[in-house]
């Protein structure tokens, strides 16, 4: 099996792409290596968890039409797992236009890459920010999710409805994937995760948002990438009629489409985490209470039943196991 994973270089992305190889998958990792945070990062991710005889980086920008096309003409790919994107939501307050041309005209790009070389699968990351001002818990996939609080999270959105245009149009597969929360070793330095054990470990105040009084669904990045594995292969199919659809299934009941969150299934309190940062680094960290930020939203929590009936998965990693993994990371890697 061939597989584009664009964002090979990204925190997700070359854990997946170790994953795939590891399984006998030949990799093509799509990143441009941009500076929105340290590319030496970026590459020793590739160098430590993705290069090897089956995995063959490409640098291109997701925005470049031309460079995708030839991309897709070069090389059949079985599947292609989109997970280059603008992440983060407060960024999107300050650099709107990037979000414009990374996740939506690149995201066109890949639809087109895909509808015109017979892709069977395409797998892209959406996210759990689509949920936006919904307050009923846990999120299921067949909420409402019309109102975005974010740019990032109207993108993640608007990327759902063109792969449905396309799985209708063309009846390519596609399966957005809702990530919730996801923290690990090699992570995003605009993680909070990251942003605490680097401040912590250097007396720095850490900024803890709402006063703490918020929850997420922390999803590591182990379990996340064994999900997408299975879920490539699970590859949708339009069904004949309504009443061939699952209850609780996401699919379209006019295409090959489908969306499915990705969570821990479990909502951690946010003064929690920190406390649990605090006894792995043996340290107290300077706490800066503050208020909620634009954008920001005071829970997430996935309801991962559809996940589980398509797959089997279910997350294997403690919060606090994980939390320890990655402080064992981040001191190795800058010998802290």
């Amino acid at each position: 099996m061939k597989i584009l994973v664009t964002g090979g270089a990204g925190f997700i992305g070359s854990h997946l792409a170790r994953r795939l190889t590891r399984g006998g998958a030949e990799v093509v990792g799509l990143d441009n290596l941009n500076d929105y945070y340290d590319p030496q990062l970026k590459k020793d991710r590739m160098a430590r968890l993705a290069e090897g005889p089956l995995f063959t980086h490409v640098n291109i920008d997701l925005a470049d039409r031309k460079g995708i096309e030839t991309l897709f003409q070069q090389h059949r790919f079985d599947a292609v797992v989109n997970l280059a994107a603008q992440a983060g939501v407060r960024y999107s307050l300050i650099n709107p236009h990037s979000y414009v041309d990374t996740n939506l005209v690149g995201f066109v790009n890949i639809l087109e890459g895909c509808r015109h070389s017979g892709v069977k699968h395409l797998v892209y990351a959406s996210s759990s920010s689509v949920y936006g001002a919904n307050t009923r818990m846990p999120f299921s996939v067949n909420d409402n999710v019309d109102h975005p609080v974010s740019l990032y999270a109207a993108s993640k959105k608007a990327n759902e409805l063109m792969a449905h245009t396309y799985s209708h149009l063309f009846q390519l597969p596609t399966t957005g994937l809702r990530f919730f929360t996801v923290y690990g070793p090699w992570g995003r330095p605009d993680m909070a995760l990251y942003l605490f054990t680097d401040a912590i470990l250097h007396d720095r105040p850490i900024d803890i948002y709402n006063n703490g009084e918020m929850y997420r669904d922390f999803t590591h990045v182990d379990d996340l990438v064994r999900g997408i594995r299975l879920l490539i292969d699970a590859v949708p199919k339009r069904p004949a009629s309504k009443e061939d659809i699952a209850e609780g299934d996401s699919l379209s009941p006019v295409a090959p489409f489908r969306v499915v969150n990705i969570g821990n299934s479990d909502k951690v309190r946010l003064l929690d985490f920190v406390e649990a940062i605090e006894t792995v680094l043996g340290h107290p960290a300077q706490r800066n209470l503050m208020e909620m930020q634009p954008g920001d939203v005071p829970a997430t929590w996935a309801d991962a039943t559809l996940l589980q009936s398509l797959t089997g998965y279910r997350p294997q990693t403690d919060v606090k196991d994980g939390i320890a993994a990655f402080v064992a990371w981040f001191r190795d890697y800058y010998g802290k």
